[in-house]
Order: structure tokens, then C-alpha cells, then sequence
């Protein structure tokens, strides 16, 4: 039997840098982490990729505006999302830049090519909508009110030389593997609106643009008068950085990705589309899943820079701390739908979840661990109390472990970190019904501990920082025996913002 390790290649969709990282940015490097975190703890052999795209016309209109040059731009806001994977504790193993001449372009060339060879390319004149926000050409049923319906802008009439690539050949074969979940759409309401859409069939999609009115992106390698398309170069990043031009080995090792996770706005016309026909256009696997996760709202509103609402992730995590940050976005967003978030919501979450749930739990043991007063009971109503106890709490770990698997095999995010909660709430009860501080019964406090560290383990994915914390101070209380002995506070309480 073969000790090789099972891999799972999990990558984030790559930010455009026209902007600094938002709450939004967030939530996808989090989840995306957790899945990681998750099936490094499986131990299998993982790979996370995050990046940024940072090529198109919007980043040198971003560029013009900010009075700098396209390459001084990217660096600087592709170094701020590198810094937000820092402040959120993500475990990426890669980051990926798109603007990298060295590791992105050559494979962006070696495809390009290739689709010429297979007959896949034309070049045509072409008049059609196009949203510079989107940065694709768009139709008129994309269209709200005559706007496009995530940037809020009305499109340009553009007429223009590009090449074409056929996107139409690949619909019915693309509908088989959707319908087959040869590849997984989580959640399946995705999957269905993908059906539908694919249902009317795809239309042959511009992948180029005259150079003439591009100042910053990858020529073509074959016609210096074309830009590569935005969106073909910027997917191809998920095979670049595993090696697709220059380290086969290492392509092989970990292609195709177990899960590529992503928002909805980008997936079903370009990963749920696109993506798999340029994969099969280029004889390469496909990827095993696609996670697809919503938007998050701030008091009911889309997070938007005209409407002032949206939330800077690094002031967030330096008022409240990283894992109280992460534990909202994962226990309040659900993980395949939209999710609103106020500083109220905010803190009421953690002061109840946090300083008075975990917190207070990990203080109350930990306390009791180290008051040498706790002895092991000798009265036989004791002995049996302590044995009734250890039986509930080891049925009840092993429930919530079951329960916890289940739910992140299923992308549940959000439920797997609830039945870690109702883990912490029945040690809260347990604790009151049992009342150690009264009986001095060692047996309780040594069974709660047994809990404590399950919770620990299964916190390690969502809040890794927190998993160390309750780990250092389990330590320290059972070398640390005193019975004045001051717990560390995880969670410091908060006083609540008051509702302007």
C-alpha cells in the first residue's frame, strides 16, 4: 500500500487590483483558507494559491488617475492584498501576479498558441456592448435597466478587429460534464442557473483587443497589434503557477485543482463557461469542484465606493483582532449565500460568541485546572458522577466531530463552526449542572478538559490563532498549580458601539 499522500489543489479567484482589498476580498481568502487548513489536518498534501490580476484597461485608467504608472500601481495594491493575507492568517502556499513576465506569461503564450494550432482563434470585426467595470463585452440581456447589473454603469458601443475564440463548439459538451458533476457546482442552486444559462447556448467570445487602445496588458505572442483578453490570461493562472509551460512534474503532481473558490459574480460566464472550454481546448483536466459563494451586504447594501459603505478589512481586524474577524465572516455569512454586516451585528457576535462563549469557557476550565483544591473523588457517588460525565462528553464530542465533517465535505462552513458552539454550550451546562466549584470533583474538571481540547482541534481551520491560545493556556494551568492563579482573556469584552 502506497504512503503518497493524497493532494488537494484549492485556489482563490485573483483579485483585480484597480482597487485596494474590501471586507468581500475577505471572506473568499478565509473560506478558501479554512478548506485548506481542513484537509491539511486530513493530512493530505495541499496547495492554496491566491494572486492578484493585474492587467486591462481599468487598471491604467486606475494608474492615469492615481498619477502613476501601471507598474507602480499593481505593485503597490497587489503588495496590499499580499499584506491581507498576512493580517487574515492565510496559509497560501503561492501568490500569483499576473503582471509576472517570468511565471505567468510564458504559459498565457503557450495556450494561446496552442488554441491557434487547434483552429480555435479567428479574427473578426466586432461590434458590441462592452462594460469597462466587467472588463468583457457584454449582450443586452446582461443588462438591468440598461445598465450593467454589478458595476451600475451603461456599457460602450465598441467596434473593433479581434480574435474570436469558439466558445460555441464547446456547449453541449460543457452541459454533459455540468449535469454529470464531472465538475461539482457547491451550491447546487449554481449549478441549475448554470444549466439554464448554458441552456441558450454560448456564443463564440472576443479574446483579444487592438494594442492601439490597450496600454497595459500581454500582447499577443503571434500579432503585436492584439492585447490578450483580460479573462483568458487571468484563469490561466491557476495552471501557470503550478508549472503548465516549464515544470511538468509538478503540474502533474497537483493538476487539476480540487476546488476552485470564487464569487458569484464570476462564475457562470467565465469559471462555469469559459474556463472548462479553454481547458478542454487545451486536453487538461478539469477542475473536481467549484465553490461559489455570495456576496456580503453592509446594513443591507451592496459595499460600493460611491456609496461610502465599504469596509476596510485592515481597520477591522486592527480594532477587533484576526480571528474575530474571521469567526464573523465564517459564522454569520452563510457560505454559498449573501451576508450583511454591521459593526452592531459585528459586536453583539462577538461579545456572545466569543468573550462570553469560548472565552469565558476556556477561562472557567483552565481556572479549575490549576487549583490544586481539585482532587480526585473518593466518595462513590463521585466516582460514578465522574464516569456518567466522561460517557455524555465523549458521545457528545463524538457527535459533534460527525457533525463537523459532514458539514465541511459539504462546503458548510458556517454549520461546521456552529457545532463546534453547541460543543461549547453543552460544556457550559455540563459545568452548571455539575457545579466542580462546589464539589471539587477532579474527575468533572479532567473530562472538560478532554472537550477543551477537542474544541481546540476543530477551531484550528477557522481560528488558528485562537487554537494556539487555548492550547498555550491548557498548558500552562497544568504545570502552573495555584488556586489564585488568573486565566489569560482570549476575548476581551467589549463595550458596544452605540447606533448612530
Amino acid at each position: 500500500m502506497s504512503d503518497k499522500k493524497k493532494k488537494y489543489y484549492i485556489s482563490a479567484a485573483l483579485p483585480y487590483v484597480n482597487l485596494p482589498g474590501h471586507l468581500g476580498h475577505a471572506l473568499e481568502f478565509i473560506q478558501a483558507d479554512v478548506l485548506a487548513r481542513y484537509h491539511r489536518l486530513l493530512e493530505e498534501d495541499v496547495f492554496f494559491l491566491i494572486g492578484t490580476d493585474e492587467n486591462g484597461e481599468k487598471i491604467f485608467k486606475a494608474a492615469e488617475k492615481a498619477r502613476k504608472t501601471p507598474k507602480e500601481f499593481v505593485d503597490e495594491i497587489s503588495a496590499q492584498f499580499r499584506k491581507l493575507t498576512e493580517v487574515l492568517s492565510i496559509s497560501n502556499n503561492d501568490f500569483i501576479r499576473t503582471s509576472d513576465q517570468q511565471r505567468h506569461w510564458p504559459s498565457v503564450y503557450k495556450a494561446w498558441l496552442k488554441f491557434k494550432q487547434k483552429g480555435l482563434l479567428y479574427k473578426k470585426q466586432y461590434e458590441g456592448l462592452y462594460c469597462v467595470g466587467c472588463e468583457a463585452f457584454i449582450t443586452s440581456k446582461d443588462l438591468v435597466d440598461g445598465k450593467c447589473q454589478y458595476h451600475q454603469t451603461e456599457p460602450e458601443v465598441v467596434r473593433e478587429e479581434n480574435y474570436f475564440f469558439r466558445l460555441s463548439k464547446y456547449t453541449k459538451k460543457i452541459k454533459e460534464l455540468i449535469e454529470k458533476d464531472i465538475i461539482k457546482i457547491i451550491p447546487e442552486t449554481k449549478k441549475n442557473e448554470l444549466l439554464s444559462f448554458l441552456k441558450e447556448g454560448l456564443e463564440d467570445i472576443s479574446f483579444s483587443r487592438p494594442r492601439g487602445d490597450l496600454k497595459w496588458g500581454i500582447p499577443t505572442p503571434d500579432d503585436p497589434s492584439q492585447i490578450i483578453y483580460i479573462w483568458c490570461e487571468a484563469m490561466i493562472s491557476y495552471i501557470s503557477a503550478i508549472g503548465y509551460n516549464d515544470n511538468p512534474v509538478f503540474f502533474k503532481k497537483y493538476w487539476p485543482a480540487d476546488v476552485h473558490c470564487l464569487g458569484k459574480d464570476i462564475f457562470i460566464r467565465f469559471h462555469g463557461s469559459l474556463w472548462p472550454a479553454m481547458l478542454l481546448a487545451l486536453d487538461l483536466p478539469l477542475p473536481k469542484k467549484i465553490f461559489v459563494h455570495g456576496f456580503i451586504t453592509v446594513n443591507g447594501q451592496k459595499m460600493s465606493k460611491s456609496l461610502g459603505n465599504i469596509i476596510d478589512p485592515f481597520e477591522l481586524v486592527n480594532k477587533y483582532g484576526t480571528d474575530a474577524v474571521r469567526y464573523y465572516l465564517l459564522a454569520e455569512i452563510p457560505s454559498t449565500e449573501d451576508g450583511d454586516f454591521t459593526y452592531e451585528k459585528f459586536e453583539k457576535k462577538y461579545n456572545s460568541d466569543l468573550a462570553s462563549g469560548i472565552g469565558n469557557l476556556v477561562a472557567r476550565v483552565t481556572k479549575m485546572v490549576s487549583d490544586p483544591n481539585f482532587k480526585l473523588p473518593r466518595r462513590i457517588s463521585y466516582i460514578i458522577r465522574g464516569i456518567i460525565s466522561r460517557i455524555k462528553i465523549k458521545r457528545t464530542i463524538k457527535n459533534t466531530r460527525k457533525k463537523y465533517k459532514e458539514s465541511l465535505d459539504e462546503f458548510k462552513l458556517h454549520e461546521a463552526l456552529k457545532t463546534v458552539w453547541d460543543l461549547i454550550g453543552f460544556c457550559d451546562k455540563h459545568i452548571e449542572k455539575e457545579k466542580p466549584w462546589i464539589t471539587k470533583n477532579r474527575k468533572i474538571v479532567d473530562n472538560l478538559l478532554i472537550a477543551l481540547y477537542n474544541i481546540a482541534e476543530l477551531l484550528a481551520p477557522f481560528l488558528p490563532e485562537t487554537t494556539d491560545k487555548i492550547l498555550n493556556e491548557i498548558d500552562s494551568s497544568l504545570k502552573n498549580k495555584t488556586e489564585n492563579r488568573k486565566s489569560a482573556v482570549l476575548f476581551p469584552r467589549l463595550e458596544l458601539t452605540k447606533k448612530e
